[in-house]
């Protein structure tokens, strides 16, 4: 979620319960440069040669293990994978596509919610995980990110080498290269804003309308004449433009210190909390006090709260919760809140938090917090990312609240989470939001959803493709009705928002599931669409980037 083109955390057990907070070092040279090699060192020692390309078919020994994503729902068969660890590489690799006619497919990490680089019209499938430094570009006076380096890795390499951060995801495993196109958030967004906020530069490879395969470079700086492509990036999604190859972070209010003589790298980006208070509340199903009357309860003082505290200037940006909404299957449902531990009366603000989602529900709460240091809970692996469990299968949907549900959504909600056909890995989320994610004017990045308090992940997880079926059919069901009076789908207005496109959903482009009469496009870009189009007659007049939820070009 580059992605594949989306390279959003799956909904897996990491996702859910780290989606609050979220949910070995990195080599970093000193010019960050696209290939990852070691300074030589004893005479007539060699540095080794950049990765790649390595080209692996169909009977190869690790054809199989490469094309997987996360979503095993989704598997192609492309006539190629290209493992690339350059830009020249992507450049030579897209040119080779563009001369045979061979549909592109680009994938960092693979946690895509669709089946985009599945899909069975692609031919070659880019790798582009090899493409993972991350350091300090003392020429662009910025941080460099490649799209395979790993949210943990970024996370790592950001603290150890300068203290700083980035506001992006708590799923450690996912890719950067999608989430931060997307306009990713997590843990520290309502302190710090989007990820993209913090966008400085993209590197991309793109397909002049002759075919010539060529990488750009294009920043924020106002004279910029590709300063569009730049723009296009801070939200706009994946696989819609080209393949980005490098990515520049810096924050706004960091570029007076760029443009001293000799600039202080620990003053570019956030500076990374020291340590993280962590609260884990558990309430019980099986509780005869959980009745629907509680539950919805809790729920909507979840949501008022954010209604509250969601202001940018707010006293309470810092703090950060999901509530993770499990069906009753499970026996418990839960929330993660996190909040930097260095915040003056951190503690006092958890405590008042969680008493005031509980207040009026009579639900006997449990659970316990801890502080602890700021790597560990943002790289800490296993918890349902790739490899947890040997095949796994995920459909999410989700939306923007700009307030809180209404009393029939809420009950809605409850009828689902307590119906005969869910299952314990069937549920919902309602994610922290707002805050400085609210300071930006939506035309200012191609996040169009500026003005929201909270995002609603829906989802259900399973392993077999027997399951398939009644899963898709739960989860379906559920959001649904949730939005039965906009026609099933989150329509932008008083409550709702229409949706994240890091989460994509190609739903929204069914009429079937979809009876609003508002594209999905509107849902996920909202006005900004046509000069997303704009962009790609500039950038891909000859359409070569493209998926099932791709932006088109203008008629």
């Amino acid at each position: 979620m580059h992605r594949e083109p989306t390279n959003a955390a799956s909904p897996g057990r990491r996702a859910l319960l780290t989606a609050a907070g979220g949910l070995a070092a990195a080599a970093v040279t000193a010019t960050a440069t696209a290939a990852t090699t070691e300074p030589a060192g004893a005479a007539g020692h060699r540095e080794p040669v950049p990765f790649g390309p390595a080209v692996v078919r169909p009977g190869d020994p690790r054809y199989a293990s490469l094309l997987k994503g996360d979503n095993q729902r989704f598997v192609g068969h492309p006539d190629e994978i290209r493992v690339v660890g350059t830009t020249e590489q992507v450049v030579r690799a897209v040119q080779e596509a563009v001369r045979d006619g061979r549909r592109i497919g680009v994938r960092s990490g693979g946690h895509c919610f669709e089946g985009f680089t599945a899909d069975p019209a692609i031919r070659l499938l880019l790798d582009l995980s090899p493409l993972d430094a991350v350091g300090y570009d003392p020429g662009r006076r910025a941080f460099e990110v490649q799209p395979g380096a790993t949210l943990g890795r970024v996370y790592r390499t950001l603290f150890r080498g300068w203290g700083v951060t980035v506001p992006a995801g708590g799923c450690p495993e996912v890719g950067a290269g999608g989430h931060l196109v997307g306009g990713g958030y997590g843990p520290l967004s309502r302190r710090y804003g989007s990820v993209v906020d913090h966008l400085y530069g993209v590197e991309v490879v793109v397909v002049d309308r002759d075919g010539t395969a060529r990488a750009v470079v294009a920043t924020r700086e106002p004279d910029d004449p590709d300063r569009e492509l730049w723009w296009a990036h801070t939200g706009g999604g994946g696989g819609n433009f080209g393949v980005v190859t490098r990515y520049w972070l810096r924050s706004p209010q960091a570029d007076a210190e760029a443009r001293a003589a000799a600039p202080d790298p620990c003053r570019l980006l956030p500076p990374a909390p020291a340590e993280m208070l962590e609260a884990l509340v558990e309430w019980s199903w099986d509780s005869p006090r959980t009745t629907r009357r509680a539950f919805t309860t809790l729920l909507r003082n979840f949501c008022a709260w954010h209604e509250r505290n969601s202001d940018p200037g707010s006293p309470a940006v810092g703090l950060y919760a999901v509530l993770r909404l499990n069906h009753r299957e499970a026996t418990t449902f839960s929330m993660v809140v996190q909040i930097d531990a260095g915040i003056p009366g951190a503690a006092d603000m958890v405590k008042d938090f969680v008493d005031q989602v509980n207040a009026g529900t009579g639900l006997d709460v449990d659970g316990g917090s801890a502080t602890v240091p700021w790597l560990y809970p943002m790289t800490w692996p296993g918890n349902g990312e790739a490899g947890d469990i040997i095949t796994r299968r995920y459909k999410g949907k989700a939306g923007y609240l700009r307030r809180s549900f209404t009393d029939a959504q809420l009950a809605t909600i409850h009828r689902h989470l307590t119906n005969d056909t869910g299952n314990a890995a069937c549920g919902m989320l309602l994610v922290g939001y707002g805050g400085r994610v609210r300071a930006v004017e939506p035309g200012a990045t191609a996040v169009a959803q500026r003005d929201v308090v909270m995002k609603a992940v829906y989802h259900s997880v399973w392993a077999g493709e027997e399951d398939d079926g009644a899963n898709l059919s739960w989860v379906r069901a559920l959001y649904r009705e949730v939005y039965e009076d906009t026609g099933g789908v989150p329509v932008p207005g008083r409550v709702s928002d229409g949706s994240y496109i890091n989460y994509p959903d190609v739903d929204l482009a069914d009429p079937a599931w979809n009876t609003s009469g508002v594209p999905w496009y509107t849902l996920y870009y909202k006005d900004d669409y046509p000069r997303l189009q704009r962009v790609k007659a500039r950038w891909d007049p000859r359409n070569v980037f493209r998926h099932a939820l791709s932006v088109t070009l203008p008629e």
